[in-house]
C-alpha cells in the first residue's frame, strides 16, 4: 500500500481531532452530573435534561447535516460545525444556572450534528479503495481513545478542578483543528442539485422534542397537565408529518426506501433497542456509583474502563469473524450476554457496592457482549446496501442510536421514580436488559447472513458514530 499523502494525514489529523470532540463530551458528561447539580441545583430532571439537550438537536439535525454538506462543502460544514462547538462548549463551562447550561448543551449538538459526518465524509472523499479502509480504520482506533480518556478526564477534573473544565477543554483540539483546515487549504466541493429539507428538519426537531419534554416533565406538572398532554400530543402529530414529509419530499434528509431492504430495516430496530439499553445503563451505572454507592468522580468514571479495553482487544477479531460467518450468530449473543451483565446488577448490587464483586462482573459482561455486537451490527447494516449509499445509511444509523438514547434517557423517571435509590437502579437495570434481550430477538429473527465476497465486506470501523 503506498504511503499516506501529505494532504492525507492531514485530512485524517482534521477528521480524528474534530470527531474526537464530539466522542469526549459524550463520553465524560454522565461522570460530571452529579457535581453539576450540587452546583447549579436541580434533581433528576435536570439530569436527564443536560444530557438529551444534546441527544435531541444531534439527533434532528444530523441527516440534514448531509444535506447542508453537500450544498456548501464538507469543509465549510465542518469549520462552522468546530466553531459552534467550541463557543457552545465556552457557554456550558461558564453557565451561570442550569437553565443555561441545558440551553448550551443543545447548542452543542448542533454542533456535533454538523462534526461527525463531515469528518467522515471528508476521509471518504481524501481516500480510496483499500486506502480508505485504512483511513478509516485508524480514524476508529484514535477516536477510541476518547472512550478511554472522557471518564477518567472528567473524572479527575471534577475532583481536583471543576466540572466546568471538562467543557472548557474542549477549546484546545478545536483551535487545533481549525489551524491544520487552515494548513491543508483545501477546495471544496459543492453540489448545486441538493435542496434542504426545511420542513422534515422543522418536524423532526418537534417530533423528537416535544414528546421529550412530557416525558422527562411529567413527574412535574402530572399526566393529567395540559402542559403533558398536549405537548405529547402535537409531538406524535408531528412526528407522523415528518414520516408522510420524508415519504413525498423530492430530497428527503431520510430515504424511507432504505428500510426495505431487510438487513437494513432489522439491524436499525436492534440498534434502536440496544443503544436504548446503553443510554439508560450507562446514566444511570455512573450516577448510582457516586450518588448511591460514594464513589469518586475520577473511580466513578475508571469503573467502566474495561469495556473499552475490551472493544479494542477483540473488535478486530469479532470483525473478521463475523465477516467469514456471518452478522446474525454474533448480534444474537451479543446483546443476550450484555444483558446478563445488566441483570448481574439485579441481584447483587447493594447501597454500598464493593467494585471487584457487585460492579465490575456486570461491566465485564457488558463489555464483551457489546464488543461482539457492535462490529457485526454495522458491518450487517452498511453491507445490505449500495456502496453509494453508505454515507446515508451511516448517518441514518447514527441518528437511530442517537433517539433511541434521548427517548429512553427521558424514560428514567417513570422507570426509577423521582430519585435514584437502590430500588431504582435494580429497575433500571432490568428494563436495561430487557431491551437487550429484544435487540438480540430481533437479530435472530430479522438479520440474514448475505453471501458476499471477501473483497467486498464493509469495514466495521464506523462503528463509533454511536
Amino acid at each position: 500500500m503506498a504511503a499516506m499523502q501529505r494532504h492525507q494525514k492531514l485530512v485524517l489529523a482534521i477528521a480524528v481531532l474534530a470527531s474526537f470532540v464530539a466522542f469526549l463530551d459524550g463520553s465524560v458528561i454522565n461522570v460530571a452530573l452529579p457535581a453539576i447539580m450540587r452546583d447549579l441545583g436541580g434533581g433528576l430532571g435536570t439530569q436527564q435534561w443536560v444530557v438529551d439537550a444534546y441527544l435531541i438537536t444531534l439527533g434532528s439535525l444530523i441527516l440534514l447535516a448531509g444535506s447542508l454538506s453537500d450544498l456548501f462543502g464538507r469543509i465549510v460544514i465542518l469549520r462552522t460545525g468546530l466553531i459552534a462547538f467550541g463557543i457552545a462548549s465556552l457557554l456550558c463551562a461558564i453557565a451561570p444556572t442550569a437553565e443555561i447550561l441545558i440551553f448550551a448543551r443543545g447548542l452543542q449538538g448542533v454542533g456535533g450534528a454538523l462534526l461527525v459526518p463531515s469528518s467522515l465524509a471528508l476521509i471518504i472523499s481524501n481516500f480510496h479503495g483499500a486506502e480508505q479502509a485504512k483511513a478509516i480504520g485508524q480514524w476508529t482506533g484514535f477516536t477510541s481513545v476518547a472512550f478511554i480518556t472522557g471518564p477518567l478526564i472528567g473524572g479527575l477534573f471534577v475532583d481536583l478542578l471543576s466540572w466546568r473544565y471538562v467543557f472548557a477543554i474542549n477549546v484546545i483540539p478545536i483551535a487545533v483543528t481549525l489551524v491544520l483546515l487552515g494548513v491543508l487549504g483545501q477546495k471544496d466541493e459543492r453540489r448545486k442539485d441538493v435542496a434542504i429539507d426545511i420542513p422534515g428538519a422543522i418536524l423532526g426537531i418537534a417530533g423528537l422534542g416535544l414528546p421529550v419534554f412530557a416525558l422527562i416533565e411529567n413527574g412535574t406538572y402530572g399526566w393529567g397537565s395540559p402542559i403533558i398532554w398536549g405537548t405529547l400530543t402535537v409531538g406524535i402529530l408531528a412526528l407522523g408529518a415528518f414520516v408522510w414529509r420524508e415519504r413525498v419530499a423530492r430530497q428527503p434528509m431520510l430515504p424511507l426506501e432504505l428500510f426495505r431492504v431487510r438487513n437494513f430495516s432489522a439491524g436499525n430496530i436492534a440498534t434502536a433497542f440496544v443503544y436504548g439499553a446503553i443510554s439508560i445503563g450507562g446514566f444511570l451505572l455512573v450516577i448510582f456509583l457516586q450518588q448511591i454507592g460514594g464513589y469518586k468522580a475520577t473511580f466513578a468514571g475508571l469503573a467502566t474502563l474495561p469495556v473499552t479495553i475490551i472493544s479494542i482487544l477483540l473488535s478486530s477479531t469479532v470483525g473478521s469473524l463475523a465477516g467469514k460467518y456471518g452478522p446474525r450468530l454474533f448480534m444474537t449473543i451479543g446483546p443476550l450476554i450484555a444483558g446478563v451483565g445488566f441483570l448481574y446488577y439485579v441481584f447483587f448490587t447493594s447501597a454500598n457496592p464493593f467494585y471487584w464483586t457487585e460492579v465490575l462482573p456486570g461491566v465485564l459482561l457488558f463489555g464483551l457482549g457489546m464488543t461482539i455486537t457492535v462490529a457485526p451490527l454495522t458491518s450487517a447494516i452498511l453491507g445490505a446496501i449500495d456502496e453509494r449509499q453508505a454515507g446515508i445509511g451511516s448517518a441514518v444509523n447514527n441518528a437511530v442510536s442517537r433517539v433511541a438514547g434521548l427517548i429512553t434517557t427521558a424514560m428514567i423517571g417513570l422507570i426509577i421514580g423521582a430519585q435514584l435509590d437502590v430500588g431504582g437502579f435494580r429497575r433500571g437495570m432490568l428494563v436495561t436488559a430487557v431491551l437487550l434481550f429484544v435487540g438480540a430477538i430481533v437479530s435472530f429473527v430479522g438479520i440474514q447472513n448475505l453471501k458476499r465476497p471477501a473483497a467486498e465486506a464493509l469495514t466495521p470501523a464506523t462503528a463509533p458514530l454511536k
